[in-house]
């Protein structure tokens, strides 16, 4: 009734039946709740789960959807609950739950949407329900994290809950605001992050996380487990305890996931021998991006490089000519350094700059001199790091520069050609999405740390 693309845009992703039964089980760990609430339920999934396993609770389906509360209804009929159920067509974050005697379950899968379709009221809301909370939001976050904010504010000490979202929010800089709600707030209990590869949503490949939380508690730590396989979430339980100090320092949370691996012998990890950086953050990129062939700026301030990721897929591990790229404007932070016939042409282009306000964006200034974009020298290997297939490997022979759609692999020490030439066959034979970070629709994420801790074979010993 919805397809795919339809319900891409809605955040609608539905969960297999495995995961969840085991979210609900893990939920009947504890006290009976007297209420479930499920938010965002489309058809009903968890709260017909929920509301069989425990038959003295009241059960609340809330769906903006009215074709999925339909559903909804439909399935709590169907299965005899729905004199103890209600399903309301609202936002959940417009939702009020009111008070019950005895504890809430929390229990779903928030929808999945990225913050260029959320209303700017909505961003505006989550900037505000955060600061009386005393925290900071980004009005990048994604709805999910709407969700967990709704949901802290409206649940009351004693409730508990489980989601299952995209991980994203462990890592990116706008999940930090679940990160500090997981620490205090919703009372984080145990993160179960199931790999992209288990597939677990029937309809959209990403990295999941369960999150098991109880509302007003402070755990000296959290649970912290990767799970390979949906099989392995038969029962949410198990993990690491990492400590909620160590997690309140560290900015990313995947990290602590990770386990003591066993490099092969004959193997090392790029980062021993590379450096990777990701390119240069324009700030404006319509602006400082420009055709060399008609730009009126001195060429020595013009650098072609790579600025879409597509130019390196184009390229076949080779990129051996810069006539086809673009240019990016890179001048020097002290204007003095251009001779007279110079400077006409540069004060014209910095004076439409101002008249378009490129100046007063957030990149330019925070640079030291906001005209200067500040390129990195180029690499001689380039990498594409966001992408729903394997990133593309690229050796430059055209020694052109990157913007940040790109990585750029840096010796630590001179390489030969014929040896960067291997390094770019090893990781393009060696690399596979499974080792990157998959958000939902699936697209695949390299942070530069994350390609360091690629293994390749030991190519210095096979010079």
């Amino acid at each position: 009734m919805r397809s795919a693309e339809v319900r891409r845009r809605d955040g609608a992703t539905y969960t297999p039946r495995a995961i969840v039964s085991a979210m609900v089980e893990w939920a009947a760990s504890g006290k009976p709740p007297r209420r479930v609430i499920d938010p965002g339920s489309g058809s009903g999934r968890f709260a017909v789960a929920a509301g069989l396993r425990f038959p003295e609770a009241s059960i609340v389906a809330v769906e903006l959807d009215p074709v999925a509360a339909v559903l909804s209804r439909a399935n709590l009929a169907v299965r005899g609950l729905e004199r103890r159920a209600s399903v309301i067509v609202e936002d959940y974050r417009a939702f009020s739950p009111g008070n019950v005697r005895g504890p809430t379950l929390y229990i779903g899968n928030p929808p999945y949407v990225r913050h260029h379709q959320i209303s700017r009221h909505w961003k505006e809301w989550l900037t505000r329900l955060a600061r009386d909370r005393g925290l900071t939001a980004s009005q990048l976050a994604g709805l999910h994290v709407h969700f967990f904010l709704a949901t802290a504010a409206g649940a009351s000490a004693g409730d508990r809950g489980v989601f299952i979202t995209s991980a994203e929010w462990l890592d990116v800089n706008y999940g930090a605001l679940v990160r500090e709600l997981v620490l205090d707030g919703l009372g984080g209990q145990a993160i179960h992050v199931v790999a992209p590869d288990a597939q677990a949503f029937e309809d959209a490949q990403t990295t999941a996380a369960i999150t098991c939380f109880q509302i007003g508690s402070r755990p000296s730590s959290i649970r912290l487990r990767r799970a390979k396989t949906v099989h392995d979430l038969v029962r949410l339980e198990g993990g690491q305890p990492v400590p909620r100090e160590r997690l309140a320092e560290a900015r990313r949370w995947s990290p602590l996931l990770r386990t003591a691996r066993k490099i092969p012998e004959g193997h090392i990890e790029l980062g021993e021998i590379c450096r990777v950086h990701r390119g240069a953050v324009t700030g404006a990129n319509g602006f400082w991006i420009v055709d060399p062939e008609t730009c009126e700026l001195p060429e020595r301030v013009l650098f072609r490089a790579v600025t879409r990721a597509r130019e390196l897929f184009a390229a076949g591990g080779t990129l051996a000519r810069p006539d086809r790229l673009r240019a990016v404007v890179d001048l020097p932070a002290d204007l003095d350094e251009l001779d007279q016939s110079e400077r006409g042409p540069v004060e014209r282009f910095l004076r439409a700059a101002r008249r378009l306000g490129v100046h007063q964006g957030y990149i330019a200034r925070h640079r030291r001199a906001w005209w200067s974009v500040g390129l990195r020298e180029p690499a001689p290997i380039l990498a594409s790091y966001m992408a729903r297939r394997p990133p593309a490997i690229v050796r430059n022979l055209a020694d052109v520069r990157h913007i940040n759609i790109a990585h750029g692999l840096y010796p630590r020490e001179p390489l030969a050609p014929q040896v960067l030439d291997r390094l770019a066959a090893a990781l393009r034979k060696s690399i596979d999405v499974g080792q990157g970070r998959t958000y939902a629709g699936g697209l695949t994420k390299f942070e530069p740390k994350e390609m360091e801790r690629l293994l390749i074979p030991d190519i210095m010993k096979t010079a």
